[in-house]
């Protein structure tokens, strides 16, 4: 699952390289799909990797994925997702990102029929509740999902560890005060606009935005553009589609995936970062606003209050009223601007990607 683009990967991605940085005693095995075998580059003599082009959730994962492991002869694995082969048996860790199975079971969040859906449904809880039974050691990304998993899953606190993520910087970031404007033409924005990253499953609540932001646009004479980013497909057509996007005046801007180098150009010339999701396990996106010095406007359930502190302001992501008048303020008070990246600052500074490295390093080696 390494990779950039959407968290688990990033999550695997930001793992590998620091323990590639600080563990030069463990021998590492990384098992990678075709599509990012050649493009992942070793660093770390310790390090080898091994084709596995298995895709994922899928019946090869759970025969033929725990055939390539065995033969490696591994002592500890660790699946960075809650998708363990269910016969596996070696001694393993498992990080658990969040429970959205549990408390979002919708049909409207797969392109199953309700049939398929309520079997799929069942067998990931199946999988899941077996995976946590039977690890080594469990990592979460917030002390949310750790009361979580401890309350929905039965898993005392003690065979729980949480590794916080941390926000993603490249040598970008340093390029793009010589020319912010570069590449915006690409995307169609040519005004001031409010950035969201992420996908549209049903739970990131896009269509609750779709309707803040037209309560924003007529209670407010000002001429935004909303931009959101995240990798096309079923669910951003759906939502392309929907009533709720067709019914907006000025239509946001869908830009697709995008590569580091232009994530980091949005997240720079962004006037507002918007997030209104209605479950998180960790939400990295906001906290990569923060790290970009944009002001964020946040929904304010799950991990979200923990994760972000006082480095954001907060609506209820199922009043579009108040959304809408959220998303005003933090676009037009130079006060509460001023204090939002400030706050991040300090926010900030109580993650490093340092801290999820030998945090799990530690785990490995209990």
């Amino acid at each position: 699952m390494l990779g950039s683009g959407f968290g688990l990967a990033r999550y695997a991605q930001q793992l590998v390289e620091q323990l590639q940085k600080f563990d030069k005693e463990n021998q590492y095995v990384l098992f990678l799909r075709k599509d990012n075998f050649e493009s992942f580059q070793i660093k770390n003599p310790n390090f080898k990797k091994v084709l596995a082009d298995i895709p994922w959730y899928s019946w090869e994962e759970q025969f033929d994925f725990k055939k390539i492991i065995k033969k490696e002869n591994v002592d500890l694995m660790h699946f960075p997702h809650w998708n363990v082969p269910f016969f596996y048996t070696g001694r393993y860790v498992v990080t658990i990102h969040d429970l959205i199975m549990f408390h979002f079971p919708r049909p409207e969040a797969t392109t199953l029929g309700p049939i398929k859906f309520w079997f799929k449904d069942r067998a990931h809880r199946l999988l899941i509740r077996r995976a946590v039974k039977k690890a080594k050691h469990i990592l979460v990304t917030s002390e949310f999902t750790k009361q979580d998993v401890h309350k929905t899953l039965k898993v005392p606190f003690e065979k729980v560890t949480t590794t916080y993520q941390a926000p993603f910087t490249t040598i970008y970031n340093k390029q793009l005060t010589i020319n912010k404007s570069v590449g915006l033409e690409k995307f169609k924005i040519n005004k001031p606009f409010v950035l969201y990253v992420g996908s549209a499953y049903p739970h990131k609540n896009l269509k609750g935005l779709l309707q803040a932001w037209k309560i924003f646009e007529n209670k407010h004479d000002l001429d935004y553009q909303l931009v959101l980013v995240g990798k096309g497909g079923y669910f951003y057509k759906l939502l392309e589609y929907s009533s709720e996007f067709r019914e907006l005046k000025n239509k946001p801007i869908l830009t697709g995936f995008v590569s580091d180098e232009e994530l980091c150009l949005l997240y720079n010339k962004a006037r507002l970062y918007v997030f209104p999701s209605l479950y998180e396990g960790f939400g990295l996106p906001p906290l990569e606003a923060m790290a970009n010095d944009l002001p964020v406007a946040s929904a304010n359930g799950s991990c979200l209050p923990e994760v972000l502190g006082e480095g954001a302001i907060y609506f209820d992501p199922e009043n579009y009223e108040q959304m809408a008048d959220t998303i005003y303020t933090g676009l037009i008070d130079e006060n509460v601007r001023f204090e939002l990246k400030n706050r991040a600052r300090e926010e900030l500074k109580k993650y490093s990607l340092e801290k999820l490295g030998y945090q799990t390093i530690a785990v490995y080696i209990k």
